[in-house]
């Protein structure tokens, strides 16, 4: 069974702590020791081409697939062969192997590789290092590895990590600076940044320019930031919208940021596979305000052929605010040597 995300691993340090977050506590620290003994341990791997790691430095809900997707689109526009490289987070087939989104499903290859397959080409393998070698003897003069920064398989050429920008309503991100599970963290923040060229802000709807606070946090890393933006408007008429991702609310308010018309919105757990019986609950509760079905695209990847039909996909995709700033990233990453 998945859970949904706690809202209390997002409250900034001088909150209380609960006997919840201190009773994990413990294990947060076995967490983090297992965490840097096996990055640590990591033999790096050159797969023959640059590798754009694109990752977090918490679980979840921070854009990293757009901005991945955004980075791909990128370097195809300047005439590159692009590959995305993934885990395939929640698919069965180990890899590697190319998503074919005409044969492949979401449960054999996970709803973010198979949403990113619309755009290129895209590879799955729990082996990233083979995964790499697959994609560059088929053809990829750049890999772009999404959830890479704690993979320390394959040799990068530039290691970005993404970062929501929200810092409102009492959200912070990295909450108190606590590793899971106590906390929203992967790793230790310094840890995690010392790693890093750069970081990727994605910034919420509503926020003009980023908080000078969390800017402090990263220091001399450069700082490209982001926005997210409807790739198309929000489908017409009553809507009921649901969303299975790590930050559910987050939908919901660019819906409605989007001039939506919102009747209600129904939040999921993080790449939560609907039951027939889910379905059932959504349809009956949009009829009740005479409503359309309207999701993610990544949750829409995960629908079958036949929901899909009814259920509008509404998509999203990452705009970096600096091309210019972008441009030098890209460019020294395509000539310089893989760490």
């Amino acid at each position: 069974m998945k859970l949904s995300t706690p809202r209390w691993w997002y409250r900034r340090h001088g909150a209380p702590m609960g006997l919840t977050r201190l009773l994990l506590r413990p294990l947060s620290f076995v967490w983090a020791s297992a965490t840097a003994r096996r990055i640590a341990r990591g033999r790096p791997v050159d797969p023959g081409a640059p590798v754009i790691s694109v990752g977090n430095l918490t679980l979840g809900g921070t854009g990293k697939t757009p901005v991945a997707r955004a980075l791909l689109a990128h370097l195809r526009a300047r005439g590159l062969t692009a590959h995305a490289l993934s885990r395939g987070y929640g698919g069965s087939l180990r890899g590697p192997v190319q998503v074919d989104p005409s044969r492949h499903t979401a449960d054999e290859v996970g709803d973010e590789p198979l949403m990113m397959a619309a755009d290129g080409p895209v590879w799955v393998s729990r082996d990233r290092a083979a995964g790499a070698v697959a994609a560059v003897a088929a053809g990829a003069q750049a890999i772009v590895m999404d959830d890479g920064h704690q993979n320390p398989s394959l040799a990068r050429s530039l290691a970005l990590v993404v970062v929501d920008g929200e810092t409102r309503d009492g959200e912070w991100p990295f909450g108190d600076g606590a590793v899971f599970p106590s906390g929203p963290m992967r790793e230790p923040l310094a840890a995690g940044l010392s790693r890093a060229d750069a970081v990727v802000l994605v910034m919420p709807d509503g926020l003009a320019e980023p908080d000078p606070d969390l800017l402090a946090l990263f220091g001399d890393l450069p700082v490209l930031v982001v926005r997210i933006e409807p790739a198309a408007p929000p489908p017409s008429g009553p809507q009921l919208g649901f969303a299975g991702v790590a930050k559910p609310w987050k939908v919901e308010r660019a819906l409605i940021a989007a001039g939506c018309d919102l009747k209600d919105f129904a939040p999921f757990p993080d790449h939560a596979r609907l039951t027939p019986a889910d379905l059932r609950f959504l349809t009956d509760r949009a009829a009740v305000f005479g409503a359309s079905l309207v999701t993610t695209e990544k949750d829409w990847a995960r629908l079958s052929p036949a929901d899909r039909v009814r259920i509008h996909a509404w998509p999203v995709r990452a705009r970096f605010e600096d091309e210019v700033a972008l441009n030098l990233l890209i460019n020294k990453a395509l000539s310089a040597p893989r760490h």
